[in-house]
Parts: C-alpha cells; sequence; structure tokens
C-alpha cells in the first residue's frame, strides 16, 4: 500500500515541477494573446522565412487564445501580450514582416482570403500572403494578433467635415495616361477605402480625379494621401471664374472653352473629362452656394457680380461665338458701326443689359456701363459746380436724374481785340440705350467720350468763337455765343450717336482793367439816363399845371359843352321827324296806287276770259241780265209787238246791247289804272 501510494506522490510532485518549473501549463487571459516560440525539436526554417508554421523552429504564425493550454515543457517558450484594440475613430495599418517577395513595380501587398482579419497568421503564409506593407486595413475593434509577424499601426480615419473637401494621391497603381495630369475615375473602392478593389479595376499612381465629401473614412493612408483642403465657397454676390488644368486642347484662336454639360458644376470632373470639357478658362461659371470641386483640376476664382444701376446699362463685348466675318447678308447690322454683331457673334452686341444683377464671366464677356441719363461736363473753379465737385463718372445720379462731374480748369480763350477771357462752360450729354453699343464701337468708353471728343471740341469751339469777336461783344452776345457752340456739338456728337442736351455758358469772367473801364462807361452811360430823366420830370409838371387849371374851369366847360350837345340833338330830331312823315304819306299812296290797279287788270282779264268762252254778244247780254235782275227792274212789255221780219226791231235791241258793254269794258279800263299822285308842293 506505500508503494503505490509513493508512487502516485511522486508521480504528481513531478507533474507540479513540470508546470511551473517547465511552462507545460499555459494560462492566457481573456484580453491576452499567446505569442508561441518554438526551440528544439522541429525543422528548421525554410531560406527566406523568419516566421515558422507547424512543427518549424521558431516563433510560430500562430498564436494561443485565451484559456488554459498544456505544452510540452523546454520545447515551447510562451509570450503574452495585450490584445489588439483600434478605436471607433483609427484604422490599424498592418505591415508583415514575413511572406511572399512582392511583384515588382508595387509596393503594398495584395489581399489574401481567410486570415481572418490577420489574426490567424498560418492561413495569411499558407495563402500566398506577402511580405511588406499590407493594402487591408483594420477596421476598428479588439484583434488577437501576432504583434511579432505583423507590426501594426494605429491612425486616425480620415474626417472630412462639413465646407472641407479630401484631396487624394495615390501611392500605389498603374502609371497615369500620357497627356493626362490626373488619375482616371475607377470605380468600387467607396470612397478609396478598399484599396484592393482601386488597384484592381486600374487605379492609377497620382493625384486623383476624385475627391472625398464631408464624412468619415477607414482609408489605408499609406496607400493614399488624403490632403484637407476647404471647399469653393462663392458667396452672395460673386461668381466663381473656373480654369480647368486638364482636358483636350483650345481650338486655335479661342480664349474660353466651349460650355460642357452634365459635370454638376465641375464637382464631377471626371464626366467633364468624358463629354469633352477642355483645359483653360471655362465659358460656365460658379453662382452663390459651395461646391466640392478638386482643387487640382480647377482653380477657381471669385469675382464681383455685374451690377447695373438706374439710369445706366451694359454694353456687352463677346469673346465667344462666330466670327463677325460669317454674319449673314441680311443679318448684317445695315448703316451701323462694323463691329456691333447680333447675339451669337464675337464683338460688340447690339442687345444692352438694363437695370440688374447679372452673374457674368468676366473672361468670356467685357462689359462696359454707360450712363444713359443726363451728363454734365463742368469747366468750371473748384467748389463753383455745387455738387459736381469731385466726382466720378461711375457716381449714382442725383434725383434728378442727371449725373454731374467736375473734370477740367475753365476754359481760357483769347478775344479778337486781344483780351484773355475765363469762360465756365456746362455741357449735357446723353446717350440713349439702343444707341450705346453703336457708341462704344465708335469711342470705347464714356471716359474716352469726354477726354479725346467733348474736351478738345468745347475747347476749340470756344477759342474759334472768341478769336472772330471783342471781349465786350462776346460777353453781350453770350445767348448767341451760347448757341453756336450747341449747333456746333450737337452735329459733332451725332458722329459718335451721343446726343447733345444743351451747352450752357456759366459765367464770363473778363479782365479786371476792362471791366473797370465798362464799368465807368455804365456808370457815365446812367447818369446821361438820368438828367434825360429829370428833363422828362419837368415837362410833366408842367403838364400837370396845365391840367389843374383846366380842372378849375371844368364845370362850366361841361355845362356850355351839354347844352351844344342838347341843341345839336334837337336838331336832329326834328329832321327825322319830318322825313319821317313825307316817307309815310309816299309808301301810302304807292300801295294805294298798286291796289287799283291790280283789281282792275284782274277784272279785265276775266272779262277777256268770259268773252273767249261765251263770245262778246252772248256776255253781254248775260252781264245786261244780272243787272236788270240786281235791280228788279221789268223790261220785258206785257204785249209782245213784232217787226215786218226784216230784223229792223232784233238790230235795235242788240244796238243797245253793245253800247252797255263798251261802257262796261271802258269802267273795267279805268278802275285797273293806277291813280296819278298829287303834284308836290314847292
Amino acid at each position: 500500500m506505500i508503494v503505490p501510494i509513493i508512487a502516485i506522490g511522486a508521480f504528481i510532485l513531478l507533474v507540479i515541477i513540470l508546470v511551473f518549473a517547465g511552462g507545460m501549463l499555459i494560462n492566457v487571459g481573456g484580453q491576452q494573446v499567446g505569442i508561441i516560440e518554438r526551440r528544439y525539436f522541429g525543422r528548421t526554417l525554410p531560406e527566406g522565412r523568419v516566421v515558422a508554421m507547424r512543427l518549424e523552429v521558431g516563433v510560430q504564425a500562430r498564436v494561443l487564445p485565451p484559456g488554459l493550454h498544456l505544452l510540452f515543457p523546454f520545447i515551447y517558450v510562451v509570450r503574452k501580450t495585450d490584445m489588439l484594440v483600434i478605436g471607433e475613430d483609427e484604422v490599424g495599418l498592418v505591415e508583415s514582416i514575413d511572406g511572399l517577395p512582392l511583384e515588382p513595380g508595387h509596393i503594398f501587398a495584395r489581399h489574401v482570403k481567410s486570415h481572418d482579419s490577420f489574426q490567424d497568421g498560418e492561413a495569411f503564409l499558407s495563402n500566398g500572403g506577402q511580405k511588406g506593407p499590407q493594402i487591408d486595413i483594420l477596421p476598428p475593434g479588439q484583434y488577437r494578433i501576432n504583434t511579432y509577424l505583423f507590426t501594426i499601426r494605429n491612425q486616425p480615419a480620415v474626417s472630412i467635415a462639413q465646407g472641407q473637401v479630401g484631396v487624394v494621391n495615390a501611392r500605389d497603381g498603374d502609371p497615369i495616361s500620357p497627356g493626362r495630369l490626373l488619375a482616371r475615375k475607377v470605380e468600387a473602392h467607396q470612397g478609396f477605402q478598399y484599396g484592393e478593389a482601386f488597384l484592381l479595376n486600374g487605379g492609377q499612381l497620382g493625384p486623383q480625379i476624385e475627391v472625398l465629401l464631408p464624412g468619415r473614412y477607414r482609408i489605408n493612408t499609406d496607400l493614399f494621401n488624403v490632403e484637407v483642403r476647404p471647399a469653393t465657397i462663392v458667396r452672395a454676390n460673386q461668381v466663381g471664374l473656373i480654369t480647368a488644368n486638364d482636358g483636350a486642347p483650345l481650338p486655335a484662336g479661342e480664349l474660353v472653352a466651349d460650355s460642357v454639360q452634365d459635370h454638376n458644376d465641375f464637382q464631377e470632373a471626371s464626366a467633364f473629362l468624358a463629354n469633352g470639357g477642355q483645359r483653360g478658362p471655362q465659358f460656365d461659371l460658379l453662382k452663390p452656394g459651395t461646391y466640392y470641386i478638386n482643387p487640382l483640376m480647377f482653380d477657381v476664382k471669385l469675382d464681383e457680380v455685374a451690377i447695373v444701376q438706374r439710369g445706366e446699362v451694359a454694353v456687352l463685348v463677346s469673346n465667344v461665338g462666330k466670327e463677325p466675318e460669317d454674319i449673314p447678308h441680311e443679318e448684317r447690322l445695315a448703316g451701323k458701326e462694323r463691329y456691333v454683331v447680333p447675339a451669337g457673334y464675337r464683338g460688340i452686341q447690339s442687345e444692352v443689359a438694363g437695370p440688374g444683377v447679372y452673374y457674368l464671366n468676366r473672361w468670356a464677356y467685357i462689359a462696359y456701363i454707360i450712363p444713359t441719363t443726363n451728363l454734365t461736363i463742368d469747366w468750371a473753379e473748384e467748389g463753383d459746380a455745387g455738387e459736381a465737385a469731385d466726382i466720378d463718372v461711375s457716381a449714382a445720379t442725383t434725383p434728378t436724374g442727371v449725373r454731374r462731374m467736375q473734370l477740367f480748369n475753365p476754359l481760357s480763350v483769347i478775344s479778337r481785340d486781344g483780351f484773355e477771357m475765363r469762360v465756365s462752360v456746362k455741357v449735357v450729354i446723353r446717350v440713349r440705350p439702343e444707341q450705346a453699343p453703336l457708341m462704344v464701337a465708335k469711342i470705347g468708353s464714356t471716359e474716352n467720350l469726354i477726354d479725346h471728343v467733348v474736351h478738345p471740341m468745347i475747347d476749340s469751339s470756344f477759342r474759334n468763337q472768341a478769336s472772330s469777336t471783342e471781349a465786350m461783344n462776346f460777353m453781350q452776345d453770350r445767348a448767341l455765343e451760347q448757341t453756336k457752340a450747341e449747333e456746333r456739338t450737337r452735329v459733332e456728337l451725332q458722329k459718335y450717336h451721343v446726343e447733345c442736351v444743351s451747352v450752357l455758358i456759366s459765367q464770363i469772367i473778363l479782365p479786371q482793367e476792362l471791366m473797370e473801364i465798362q464799368t465807368r462807361r455804365v456808370i457815365a452811360a446812367q447818369q446821361q439816363a438820368m438828367f434825360v430823366e429829370q428833363q422828362k420830370a419837368e415837362g410833366k409838371r408842367i403838364d400837370t399845371e396845365n391840367t389843374r387849371a383846366k380842372a378849375d374851369k371844368q364845370i362850366e366847360l361841361v355845362a356850355a359843352q351839354i347844352g351844344v350837345q342838347v341843341a345839336e340833338q334837337t336838331k336832329q330830331k326834328t329832321i327825322i321827324e319830318a322825313e319821317g312823315r313825307a316817307r309815310a304819306v309816299e309808301l301810302e299812296g304807292d300801295a294805294e296806287g298798286k291796289k287799283i290797279l291790280a283789281v282792275g287788270t284782274a277784272t279785265a282779264e276775266a272779262y277777256d276770259k268770259q268773252v273767249e268762252a261765251v263770245g262778246q254778244g252772248n256776255l253781254a247780254g248775260i252781264e245786261v241780265t244780272k243787272a236788270i235782275a240786281l235791280a228788279g227792274l221789268k223790261i220785258t212789255p206785257d204785249i209782245m209787238v213784232g217787226g215786218n221780219g226784216d230784223g229792223g226791231g232784233s238790230s235795235i235791241f242788240a244796238a243797245f246791247i253793245a253800247q252797255l258793254l263798251a261802257a262796261n269794258r271802258s269802267a273795267a279800263v279805268a278802275a285797273a289804272q293806277p291813280p296819278q299822285p298829287p303834284p308836290s308842293r314847292a
């Protein structure tokens, strides 16, 4: 009994000695990993290898996970390390000290499968893992990795904040295509987070055409260098002018690239190139906003918007479009300036831009701001022009709609009699909106018009006018001189398509000695006029005395005049009354005579017509019968005695009837004659 007990105790003691003295039993904690080294009884490592596989002497590729492990003592040595932790905002960059060599031209090891995020070193080596920097990375988490085989570096994840953009430069890949500045776009790398997909799909070495938008990216920063830059921000009242650093070359003679579509305001540079985008200044521009543009591909220059105020127009000179020589004959502007062209052609545009705010590409269009309200130009002493002093051409209009400025000193001219005069002049001009392009084509700008046309013309005009007249006459004929200058100015400015509103002479300053002579002359003339007026006053006084004397006798004079007038009126009344009575008698006689004549004439005409109707004998018998009947006479005898048949009795009766008819006709004719007026009395 004693021997078995001793044997069991000896065995237990041996096990305890082996476990604690020889390290046969290994306990790996929950947050630890055990790295194994085999020192004896195994195959030697192949040439070029530094990490051992199973049954090979050396540091093993495999590791011990947490737990209790039994190993042969004195053969294995285990070194415990903490588990690898990759934080939430970090990535783990991996480099292997063992594996197959890299392919020529590559600096990163290719992706291999089934190594469980580098936690299975033996699978990594067995599946062809390569020595050197790994293209795969470790995302946030805890890993039981053999830190002898793999070196892990914790790196911050790439974070792109709002208002920023990430510019990427690849350290591995195919060479960039000849003639290109940036690597072409490839698919499926998900914001450069999958380096293996980037390389397999033909990703190119160097600066990338794609950019990283705001966000967080787990990128292998050994493969991709990310530079964070500010996004392009175009603020209110600004525009962004774009210059492309890559693309097709500009055609000969062109200053601005053609517009292309579908590049999302230059934020998709690959689409810009695919659609034929050209390098150089771009026709398209950026309006106010935030843009995530690749600064390696596009340079952005901020410019102010074009503001056309009230009372102004913008004349646009286009640097893009068809050549003016290509304008069809029917579209040419007949009688206009040569370089004023319709829309779509290169040159001065015939259509102007009215008041407003314009997003203008100043590489494609040059805007000349032309005032269209009345513009006043002064030749005056400092301060004499009032509000006009020291105001530039571009100053705002006054409430009356007139732009004012003082540009020149008063004109100094010499009269015909040799006196120097200083003349202050105001010239008011206006450019109509439809004439503005023609004016720009002719002279270039309002400043050129004033400096090279208006000022020399006004100076020459007044010098010529002053040299043809005497100084005093020039001042006295001021209105005439002003009219002549205005007429000449109007004719000259029409050649430049400018309207002359008025030319005004504000002031004429003569030499002091001439003014003194003129003053004395005026005083003498005034004194002479005063003496004449005094003489007139004395004459008026004499007339006044005569008038006063007549006024004293006015009552008697009026009474006499009234008596004369009464006598004259009485005389006229008597004459008029006598003439009225005589005229009345004359008119009454004429009326009575005309009445009698009319009655007699009518009676005679009636008898003549009765004679024509019944005969003279029958009419006489009828009338006699009427007369006898009216008188009630009895002319038929009671006893009729006849003749002897010879007609004697009837003849006597017929003679009697004829006598009656003759008497009646004579009476009718006498009644028809007008009465003779009585002889007038002398």
